[in-house]
């Protein structure tokens, strides 16, 4: 990575610089709860005074500042209370891919609450123009949800619905199925079958159930029962 590429998350205490050598897109993942894991972000292993020029703060320092010598730790602190340092370009397309995943939120958790089906991607992205909405580069897209459901009611009818779900998976689909569940819905309660199968009972945004059992039908090439 070249020097002029090199992006960094920096801290003022005690009138000392603490900087750490970062990748911006896993940065803003971590920062927002997305990632948990440092080693995704951190591309050197060091505190800095500069990271450009590649000065390593002394343990002491570390100490006085942040009251342990542990990277991981400090690291943590800087991307949590500091100032992460990217490029306008940059910040430009994490705020598109930040709106993108807003819309298909929107899409998937919300339903016409006239119709019951999901509104159009292309409707809620002209009522977030309409509402002027601007999401927050500091809070998570999830933190920021329920406000931009609140402002966007009033240009279009939303309604955040859950739906109750009871699937029977057969035994040889049950492992490749769990995983899907499990990320994309709150599982309510759950039994082991006799034959292996695997009963579960979920709830999972209305908008959503239409391509949450098309997943599972996927998977299991239709054979899933899933009652309502």
């Amino acid at each position: 990575m070249g020097e002029e590429k090199l992006t960094v998350a920096r801290i003022k205490k005690f009138g000392e610089n603490f900087e750490i050598s970062i990748d911006p897109d896993a940065a803003l993942k971590y920062k927002q709860g997305e990632i948990t894991d440092l080693r995704e972000v951190l591309l050197a292993d060091n505190i800095f005074s500069d990271a450009r020029k590649g000065l390593v703060v002394p343990s002491e320092t570390l100490a006085k500042a942040f009251h342990t010598t542990d990277t991981a730790k400090i690291a943590d602190i800087i991307l949590h209370q500091g100032e992460i340092q990217i490029s306008a370009e940059h910040r430009s397309q994490e705020r598109d891919e930040r709106k993108k995943r807003l819309v298909h939120m929107i899409h998937t958790r919300a339903i016409d609450s006239k119709t019951g089906l999901p509104h159009p991607a292309t409707r809620i992205e002209a009522a977030l123009e309409e509402a002027k909405i601007h999401l927050d580069d500091h809070k998570s897209v999830e933190e920021q949800f329920d406000d931009v459901i609140a402002k966007l009611r009033p240009i279009i009818p939303l309604s955040i619905e859950q739906k109750k779900l009871t699937i029977t998976v057969p035994s040889q689909f049950a492992g490749k199925c769990q995983q899907v569940v499990r990320d994309n819905s709150k599982i309510t309660s759950e039994d082991w079958l006799s034959d292996g199968g695997w009963k579960v009972v979920v709830e999972v945004p209305a908008g959503f159930s239409f391509e949450f059992i098309e997943k599972l039908n996927s998977l299991t090439h239709g054979d899933v029962v899933v009652e309502e």
